[in-house]
């Protein structure tokens, strides 16, 4: 009988040089040689660990933002949304260890400037006492 292996979720949030500040250029479009590369980097990843989702996202400018204060809703709309990090999209993976996924993010084909931030998802495990 098998043993089975112990695995976390996380979540490896893609943060481009190209959406600092918020501001791509007009009309910004992903290389689409640097999304093959991409491609073959998540196919790679996938054998090694398991990926539940991943995506890539459209930059802030066309997006908005829901901010809370007072106990009510703000809305700004891109592209007046300010901000110094800006996600460019994610990977939600299982993995036996964040060390694996550090590894794995340390192949990624990130133009210079990019950053991938790691974060372990909560599981049930961790809310108990």
């Amino acid at each position: 009988m098998r043993k089975k292996e112990i695995t976390m979720k996380f979540m490896m949030l893609m943060i481009p040089a190209v959406y600092q500040g918020g501001k791509p250029a007009p009309g910004f479009k992903p290389d689409p040689e640097k999304m093959e590369e991409m491609g073959r980097f998540n196919e790679e990843m996938g054998k090694a660990l398991k990926i539940e989702s991943l995506n890539g996202l459209h930059p802030l400018t066309q997006g908005a933002r829901v901010s809370f204060a007072n106990g009510k809703p703000s809305v700004t709309d891109g592209p007046f949304i300010e901000a110094k990090e800006v996600l460019g999209g994610y990977w939600l993976v299982e993995a036996p260890s964040k060390e694996d996924v550090v590894k794995w993010a340390q192949r990624c084909p990130a133009d210079d400037g990019d950053t991938i931030e790691i974060r372990q998802i909560f599981g049930p495990e961790d809310l108990t006492e």
